[in-house]
């Protein structure tokens, strides 16, 4: 309980509790809040709020072939997760795309708002899929957005995941 209300009058105190740090997920690198616990869960590294409130995944693939052009990966990775309602944008530099849906939470409990972020520079695709209560979304949004285009594809020297 003593950790609990540390991170209440962190965030009384203007949202220290969501403080970003940089994190490695195999060879990208991105901000994440410092106070979220970090786990794997089926080969994702998965971010969980300390409220449970939120949480997002973040996967890393390599591209299959040889010389691809960052737009056309890009391209191609919107065709599978169905290429409409995306926002285009660059992040670290190269193509990404973002968007958000909403969805009835599988308990019943509410709304999910959820925020993708998707981008490759030609030779690494990365995924940021941010999930949040949709009554939490002034908490989160913000948060969302920071992580989601914090990616880069050189990790800072020194820093370990």
């Amino acid at each position: 309980m003593i950790l609990g209300t540390f991170v209440a009058v962190m965030m009384a105190a203007g949202g220290s509790a969501d403080a970003l740090s940089s994190v490695t997920v195999k060879n990208i690198a991105l901000k994440a809040p410092a106070a979220w616990t970090r786990s794997t869960v089926d080969g994702s590294e998965k971010f969980l709020a300390p409220s449970g409130d939120a949480y997002f995944m973040v996967d890393v693939g390599t591209v299959q072939t040889a010389g691809m052009k960052a737009e056309l990966c890009r391209t191609k990775i919107l065709a599978n997760m169905g290429g409409t309602s995306w926002t285009m944008l660059k992040v670290g530099g190269q193509p990404a795309a973002t968007k958000m849906d909403t969805d009835a939470a599988p308990d019943g409990s509410g709304n999910v708002d959820t925020v993708t972020y998707v981008g490759c520079n030609g030779k690494t695709t990365w995924s940021v899929v941010f999930y949040m209560e949709q009554g939490k979304k002034d908490r989160f949004a913000a948060v969302a957005e920071k992580v989601g285009t914090s990616v880069s594809f050189t990790p800072p020297k020194g820093k370990k995941g």
